[in-house]
């Protein structure tokens, strides 16, 4: 029977490195500081360098290893090979991808065009390319990896369209099947990638709307949780480690959702 570990041994990232995409975003910054506070040393990344150097200052830090701030565009194939190979220079081996950097359409169904539509669906190339990089790392070291993908509950399901009547403009059929791909593709590498010793799940939070959201719209979908109520950026610290940390080990292929009970209707 093998020796069974400590729940804290078990969450604690300690002696690994993460890398994580848009980590000065309303959510972004919060999964960077879980994997901080978990003991993991952090590539903090994102489209603006003075954004990802301020997240990377206020972050935890153990065993004086400071935390490395880097540029990363997931929409340009030459940020991401620059930026990856600039992140195995400076920390030497990565454990971990987070791919949740977001370029945002705000166009609806009803004025999104061709190119529009097309573009937005870039992202999940960048978390595609990523993650085989990622993946590529661990098998030349010959180290296991865990790659997470941030979906969101809007993957799995469509929005209510009286949330948004008169309001503002609906949720994006462009996001939604952004999302829906994300989730699909995670799927399709961690059965592929298994055999190397390389996780992939994806965590789909939903609703966590930012600051800056029409405070009525916030109002409409706090109707439709059963919870009643909307999520905060700390409650998706423990799902992330989950997925990233030796607890999850038999866990690949999965979305975990943390919605407030929204799915469950």
């Amino acid at each position: 029977m093998n020796q069974q570990q400590a729940i804290f041994d078990l969450f604690n990232l300690s002696g690994r490195t993460a890398l994580i995409t848009g980590a000065s975003g309303w959510l972004g910054t919060s999964m960077a500081s879980a994997l901080a506070e978990a003991g993991c040393r952090v590539v903090v990344t994102s489209r603006q360098i003075d954004r990802a150097r301020q997240v990377a200052n206020s972050l935890a830090t153990h065993d004086d290893l400071s935390h490395i701030a880097l540029q990363l565009d997931q929409m340009d194939p030459n940020s991401i090979q620059s930026s990856f190979a600039a992140a195995i220079e400076a920390v030497g081996r990565l454990d971990i991808l987070v791919n949740n950097g977001l370029e945002l359409v705000k166009q609806d169904l009803n004025d999104i065009d061709f190119e529009g539509f097309a573009r937005h669906q870039a992202n999940n190339a960048g978390y595609f390319e990523l993650a085989r990089k990622m993946r590529d790392h661990a098998v030349e070291l010959g180290t296991p990896a865990s790659i997470v993908m941030i979906g969101s509950m809007y993957g799995t399901v469509g929005s209510y369209p009286d949330t948004y009547q008169g309001l503002g403009t609906a949720s994006s059929v462009a996001y939604h099947a952004l999302k829906g791909a994300t989730l699909q593709m995670t799927r399709h590498l961690a059965v592929y990638w298994a055999g190397d010793n390389v996780r992939v799940n994806c965590l789909s939070p939903g609703p966590f709307p930012n600051p800056n959201a029409n405070p009525d719209i916030v109002e409409r979908l706090k109707t439709k949780s059963p919870m009643n109520r909307m999520g905060q950026p700390d409650e998706l610290k423990g799902a992330l480690l989950l997925l990233t940390s030796d607890a999850g080990s038999y866990i690949t292929g999965h979305n975990l959702v943390v919605d407030g009970g929204w799915t469950a209707w």
